[in-house]
């Protein structure tokens, strides 16, 4: 592969391609895609640049510091077969015990904002209030906090990164009961008095449409509900409703803690992080495709967004669930309807869509409701180069769809880009240093920032871009087979960190002219 890295960052020739693999590499191209010569500086001076991670990804720890355990490592340890290699997150890159290693990367690679979560279990073991709050955990994270204030990079924190309490889900169900709303207003509360003096970015939920999904509809991700025998119980067809109802009726109570309680004076921000692929009619001039893709939208991003401004689902959920689908009292309406600063947008792919009639005698599930059936070819022709994950085909030009869709439905609100990156698998046959020639990521970013940019000249309110992920960890249901981070995590050698040449281009764009 050869490619160019200008003194500015600037990867000058490099595409992508498909290898024998099913991974990504660079091909040289025409510097014709970098016309331009996109630089930090063509984003405004308070853009915030950043990366990400989650509790249960990075931090290890799982049973120290008084931290009770949470579903996932409760799902993890129980059922190991239902992770790719069989792997939990019991040690992961043990940021628990390295933050200050971690913090002082992240400095030297010039980032503005540290993304991570904060594990609900490790500062209430019990879940409750009344079942005692673990100063030890409160501890770690203002030590993590204050580490990053101390080396200038501003914490944006998410209050629930899916490692709900173990006890809740055991006592009552965790999400699929409404008891949930009240204890997770009471985990937020506390979070805002111990937190936010300097936590001045805060996520309510991280991505609501995936825990719902995959935990209630197919049944990937912890509690691991769904129709299908191999599930661990549920009903695809109802539960994965009543999980996203009560997520946004928790999200919508925690936000007005924050607002009549602590904004005033702690003068923050507070919103929600929502996942959606754009979507393409597969059909360029199909009526029913062109429905299918905007049904699919409203089925993904739809489901969270259009409560979040109107106080009700889309008309076409409404008219395809009927009764499955929970409804709003006129008061949860009210709270839930503009509950948040800014939206946090994750976006990795895009798909084509189709229209699929629902077969006969077909029972209910969100899996089918919408429709639609997802394909990543046209006439045989990729949407874009796959990365390691047979969700993720890479198709910047998506992200700008979106945002400039998002504008213009959805009156332009502030818009945080939280997640956005691509993975490749873990080789054990590949040494270190041939581990960190990322080409292709360096290229993933590039083509998403010109993108972005194209989005913020047309009008979008684009205030911030964070890369997923700052370090590769452990992927959930991937266990450790696919890497997505800018800094290798050697798992063979001490849990080492190496940057990898799209962290050493990142380092770069991000200096300030």
């Amino acid at each position: 592969m050869d490619f160019i890295v200008s003194m500015f960052g600037l990867l000058v020739v490099s595409s992508l391609t498909i290898n024998s693999k099913n991974t990504v590499e660079a091909v040289e191209v025409s510097p014709i895609e970098y016309i331009g010569n996109l630089r930090r500086s063509n984003f405004s001076n308070d853009f915030i640049f950043g990366a990400g991670s989650s509790s249960y990804q990075v931090e290890g720890a799982a049973n120290q510091g008084g931290k009770g355990p949470s579903i996932w490592d409760t799902y993890t340890n129980d059922h190991p077969e239902r992770i790719r290699d069989g792997s939990n997150a019991d040690i992961t890159i043990d940021q628990y015990h390295r933050y200050k290693e971690d913090v002082a990367i992240a400095k030297d690679q010039n980032i503005d904002s540290y993304r991570f979560s904060i594990s609900w279990p490790r500062i209430l073991p019990k879940g409750k209030l009344s079942g005692g709050i673990n100063y030890d955990g409160i501890g770690y994270y203002n030590k993590l906090i204050n580490e990053l204030l101390d080396k200038g990079i501003q914490p944006f924190v998410t209050l629930f990164h899916w490692d709900l309490p173990q006890v809740l889900e055991d006592e009552y169900g965790g999400f699929l009961s409404s008891q949930i709303i009240d204890d997770f207003q009471d985990y937020a509360n506390l979070c805002f008095k111990e937190f936010g003096d300097r936590v001045k970015y805060w996520v309510t939920l991280n991505e609501p449409w995936f825990f719902s999904n995959g935990g209630y509809a197919i049944g990937t991700t912890p509690p691991g509900r769904c129709s299908d025998p191999t599930c661990l119980g549920g009903n695809s067809g109802t539960e994965p409703y009543i999980v996203s109802h009560n997520q946004l009726l928790a999200h919508a109570k925690a936000v007005q803690v924050y607002k009549t309680k602590y904004q005033e004076n702690q003068k923050g921000q507070i919103g929600i992080t929502l996942v959606t692929n754009w979507f393409l009619p597969l059909g360029d001039d199909n009526i029913p495709d062109k429905k299918a893709a905007e049904r699919a939208l409203d089925f993904q991003f739809g489901w969270f967004m259009e409560p979040l401004t109107t106080g009700d689902y889309s008309k076409s959920m409404r008219r395809i669930v009927k009764s499955r689908l929970p409804a709003f009292t006129e008061l949860q309406s009210r709270e839930v309807n503009g509950s948040f600063d800014f939206i946090g947008l994750n976006y990795y792919s895009s798909s084509y869509i189709n229209h699929a009639p629902p077969q006969e005698n077909e029972k209910p599930s969100f899996t089918t409701d919408p429709m639609t059936e997802t394909s990543f070819e046209k006439n045989g022709i990729p949407l874009g180069p796959r990365a390691a994950s047979v969700w993720i085909y890479i198709y910047p030009k998506g992200l700008r769809d979106l945002l400039l869709h998002i504008k213009d439905k959805y009156d332009n609100p502030a818009i945080y880009i939280h997640e956005n990156g691509m993975n490749e698998f873990n080789d054990p046959t590949l040494s270190v240093e041939e581990s960190l020639l990322d080409t292709y990521r360096i290229d993933y970013l590039y083509r998403h920032f010109y993108y972005i940019h194209s989005a913020i000249k047309s009008g979008a309110n684009v205030k911030g871009y964070f890369s997923w992920s700052l370090f590769d960890s452990f992927e959930w249901f991937n266990g450790y087979t696919v890497r997505f981070g800018f800094n290798f995590v050697d798992y063979k050698d001490g849990l080492k960190r190496h940057p990898k040449l799209s962290a050493q281009w990142y380092k770069n764009f991000l200096k300030r002219d």
